[in-house]
């Protein structure tokens, strides 16, 4: 979770459309660092289960290292989510666009399926 120092750090406007219609973000160097680190960590839990497979291993061994995987690309939409949250989306709507809640609500009904 985000302290109130790194909510204070945010990125005015952050999330805008580019040239080409495609809307682009500008995180925190901060939080950029945490989801690479993250997700560095668990492409090497994804090697380890491709290799288990590999090997023959228990497949109860490999369910139990798939639901850490599971479980910790949660921990990446948990903390991309809040980024999100405390920027582009308030930024939006204290700017009047409300319609984002709609895309937010539609973004986490998708997450949560």
């Amino acid at each position: 979770m985000m302290n109130e120092k790194e909510g204070k750090e945010r990125t005015k406007g952050c999330c805008h459309e580019a040239g080409d219609g495609e809307k682009t973000n500008h995180r925190t160097i901060k939080v950029t660092n945490a989801l690479i680190n993250r997700l560095n960590r668990i492409e090497g839990q994804v090697r380890g289960v491709k290799g288990m497979v590999e090997k023959g291993v228990y497949c109860n061994d490999i369910l139990i290292q798939v639901a850490a995987v599971q479980s910790a690309m949660r921990g990446v939409s948990r903390l991309l989510l809040e980024s999100h949250m405390r920027t582009c989306i308030v930024d939006r709507i204290l700017s009047g666009d409300e319609e984002v809640v709609d895309e937010i609500l539609g973004t986490i009904d998708r997450i949560i399926k």
